[in-house]
């Protein structure tokens, strides 16, 4: 299958990539944008399951973190501050996800 984006060979069969979970907030996998924006605990649980091997952890919302935490925190924070400068829409509107994600994680 020569030029198909967003496919894998597996198994002789083509299987779409993707989260291999469900990414609304409704099935409790993802918060609102009110509530910070990020993936729940049930929803990391939920990806590890779908993605055997894969890291993912939550949000570092803790005020004092072990330094491998703040080391986290410290990565994320200089990441999303690079995604507000790409987009200064959402960096202006203070409900866009990229801010609530910001303010969950004490950016």
């Amino acid at each position: 299958m020569a030029g198909c984006m967003g496919v894998a060979m597996r198994g002789g069969g083509a299987v779409r990539k993707g989260m291999g979970i469900r990414t609304s907030v409704k099935s409790g996998n993802f918060r609102p944008t009110k509530q910070g924006a990020g993936m729940t605990k049930k929803g990391v649980a939920a990806y590890r399951r779908a993605n055997p091997g894969s890291k993912l952890q939550t949000a570092v919302t803790e005020s004092s973190p072990s330094p491998a935490r703040a080391k986290r925190r410290k990565s994320f924070c200089a990441r999303s501050a690079g995604q507000m400068k790409m987009y200064p829409e959402a960096a202006k509107d203070p409900d866009s996800r990229i801010r609530q994600a910001r303010r969950r994680w004490k950016c």
